[in-house]
C-alpha cells in the first residue's frame, strides 16, 4: 500500500514554521516526512536555508513520523564523517526513525568552501565511497580509512542507535539509478517515470522501497496557485543539467525568466481541485513508488493540511482511488 509524506522546503520556510507544519502534517494524516539539506535556497525569493540538522532535531520532539533528508549531498561540503555522526545521532533521537537520503548534489550548495565541482562520474564514485565510510563508522569500531577521495584517522563514533539508519539513494540517471539499486537501501526520485523504478529493481533493488517527491500549489484561488507556483519554484521548468551545475541563486533567476507561468501551471497540480491533485498523485502509484512525499509551494500551508485532510488523502486511501 503506498504511503503518503509530507515534504518541507527549508529553502521556503524558517525553522519554527517547518516544525509547526511538521505537526500539522502528522495531525493531518501524513505518514512520513521528507526534508531538504541546502545552504542555498534555489532563489532569493524563497528566502530561507536552514541548518537541516538542527531542525531533525527539533522535528524529533515534535513528531512520531519518521524522517528523511532529500537529499544530504555527502561528498563535498560536508566530511562523510560527520554526516555519519549527524545521522547516527538523528537516528537516536527520532528512536530508529530516520533516513539518510543523498544524492550527489548540486554546486549551489557544495561550492562554497572553495572546492572544485567534479563531473558527473566522479561525483558517484565520491558518493559510493562516501557511503562505504559512514557504513563503516555506524559499526561503531575505531575507524582508520584511506581512500580515493576521503581519509578518516583514528575516528569512532560513541553515540550510536542500535539499527543504523537506511541509506536512500536519489538518481534520475541509469548510472545514478544502477548505484542505487547496488548499494542503497532504498531509492529517491522525484520524477513518475516507471523505467527507473523497473531499472532500480533490476540492478539489486527489488524489494526495496522507492520514494518520490511532487510538488503542489493549493489556494482557493486557482490563479494565485498558479501565480504562487512561478514566483517560488520556476525553477521546475528549467530542464537538463542546470540544476547540478549553476552555482548561485541569482543564476537560476536569470535562467528563469525563461520559464512561463504556464509552463510552471502545466507541471504542477495548482488550485482548489481534489481531482487534479489526485491525477498528479496517480502518476506516481502507477509508476510503482511506494512512499509519494507532496510538497505545498508558498504560504497558504494551513489551508493545505485542511484540503488534504478532508479531500485527497482519503479518496487517495481508497481501495483502487489512484491506482
Amino acid at each position: 500500500m503506498t504511503k503518503f509524506g509530507y515534504f518541507l522546503s527549508c529553502e521556503e520556510h524558517d525553522p519554527k514554521e517547518l516544525v509547526r507544519q511538521a505537526k500539522l502534517a502528522e495531525q493531518s494524516g501524513f505518514e512520513g516526512l521528507w526534508i531538504s539539506d541546502h545552504y542555498h535556497p534555489w532563489l532569493d525569493e524563497q528566502g530561507q536555508s536552514a541548518f537541516v540538522w538542527s531542525v531533525i532535531g527539533a522535528l524529533s520532539q515534535v513528531t512520531s513520523l519518521p524522517v528523511t533528508t532529500a537529499v544530504t549531498c555527502p561528498i563535498i561540503r560536508i566530511h562523510p564523517a560527520i554526516i555519519a555522526q549527524a545521522a547516527a545521532t538523528a537516528q537516536v533521537m527520532l528512536d530508529g526513525r530516520f533516513r539518510l537520503g543523498v544524492g550527489t548534489g548540486e554546486n549551489l550548495n557544495e561550492h562554497i568552501l572553495g572546492d572544485q565541482w567534479p563531473p558527473a562520474s566522479e561525483r558517484r564514485r565520491m558518493l559510493e565511497e562516501a557511503i562505504e565510510v559512514i557504513r563503516e563508522l555506524w559499526t561503531g569500531k575505531l575507524v582508520s580509512f584511506r581512500g580515493e577521495f576521503y581519509d578518516v584517522d583514528t575516528a569512532r563514533l560513541y553515540t550510536l542507535p542500535d539499527t543504523p539508519p537506511p541509506i536512500y539513494i536519489s538518481g534520475f540517471g541509469p548510472k545514478s539509478v544502477e548505484l542505487a539499486g547496488r548499494i542503497g537501501d532504498g531509492y529517491i526520485s522525484t520524477a513518475p517515470t516507471p523505467d527507473l523504478i523497473r531499472a532500480f529493481h533490476a540492478a539489486g533493488g527489488e524489494g526495496k522501497p522507492s520514494a518520490a517527491g511532487v510538488k503542489v500549489c493549493w489556494s482557493a484561488d486557482a490563479a494565485r496557485a498558479r501565480h504562487n507556483a512561478h514566483r517560488l519554484w520556476p525553477t521546475n521548468g528549467i530542464p537538463g543539467e542546470a540544476s547540478q551545475l549553476l552555482p548561485l541563486p541569482r543564476h537560476f533567476e536569470q535562467l528563469s525568466q525563461l520559464v512561463t507561468e504556464e509552463a510552471v501551471a502545466g507541471k504542477l497540480a495548482c488550485g482548489p481541485s481534489a481531482e487534479d491533485h489526485i491525477a498528479v498523485i496517480r502518476e506516481y502509484v502507477e509508476a510503482g513508488y511506494d512512499e509519494i512525499y507532496i510538497q505545498q509551494i508558498g504560504p497558504e500551508q494551513d489551508g493545505f493540511f485542511s484540503f488534504y485532510a478532508e479531500e485527497v488523502l482519503p479518496r487517495c486511501r481508497t481501495a483502487h482511488a489512484v491506482r
